[in-house]
């Protein structure tokens, strides 16, 4: 439902840079985003998934793969996309990983380089989806969404203040980056909720057609 919903979601132009973020750690980001690329790829997109978090990575734990090179690596070295990029077991599917901890993380999603890769990338893949940081905390995802095409915000539900939602919006505001919308993730859901209805109909009326 989320890719369809973003691929619905620009009609004057395609999105294809997506970034990911979220309010505060431990809202379910970084999920999302390995989740969402495999969903594209599925959909016979070439997807490139881009751990730009820097400071916390946790995509080479999620593929579990190496993080010895990856963003950091290529950024410091300017090496070539086919130096950093791993291939998971999901067809259709590229990741750049963090690479190590860098001292100045935010200086470097900022440099020549990362807006040189990822022209670079544009080139070659449908979809790029960035996992950054959370937006409140530091501005590395600030600085990534201006490179990028939208932003989707991850919001954990119930465990997140309004007012820190209206910060996180108003930081993207700032930079004049185009929200494409909120994922609320750990939502509680029960019987009586209308799309568990709906789905519910559906599953009868597909046995009774049976």
């Amino acid at each position: 439902m989320l890719r369809t919903n973003i691929e619905f979601s620009s009609v004057d132009r395609p999105l294809q840079i997506i970034l990911i973020t979220s309010t505060k750690p431990s809202e379910g980001k970084s999920t999302t985003c390995a989740n969402l690329a495999v969903a594209f790829a599925q959909a016979n997109k070439r997807v490139l998934l881009i751990d730009a978090d820097l400071r916390k990575p946790s995509q080479h734990r999620i593929f579990n793969k190496s993080n010895r090179f990856g963003l950091t690596t290529a950024l410091f070295n300017q090496q070539g996309l086919e130096e950093i990029v791993q291939h998971p077991n999901t067809d259709n599917l590229d990741i750049i990983f963090s690479g190590p901890t860098p001292p100045n993380p935010s200086e470097l999603l900022s440099s020549k380089q990362m807006a040189a890769l990822l022209k670079s990338c544009r080139e070659i893949y449908d979809v790029i989806l960035i996992d950054t940081p959370p937006i409140i905390s530091v501005t590395d995802a600030q600085i990534v969404a201006t490179q990028s095409d939208g932003v989707v915000l991850v919001i954990d539900s119930g465990n997140v203040k309004k007012e820190a939602v209206r910060r996180a919006k108003a930081s993207l505001d700032h930079v004049k980056a185009k929200l494409l919308g909120a994922v609320l993730n750990n939502v509680q859901r029960n019987s009586k909720d209308s799309y568990a209805y709906y789905y519910q109909e559906e599953v009868a009326h597909t046995s009774s057609e049976r």
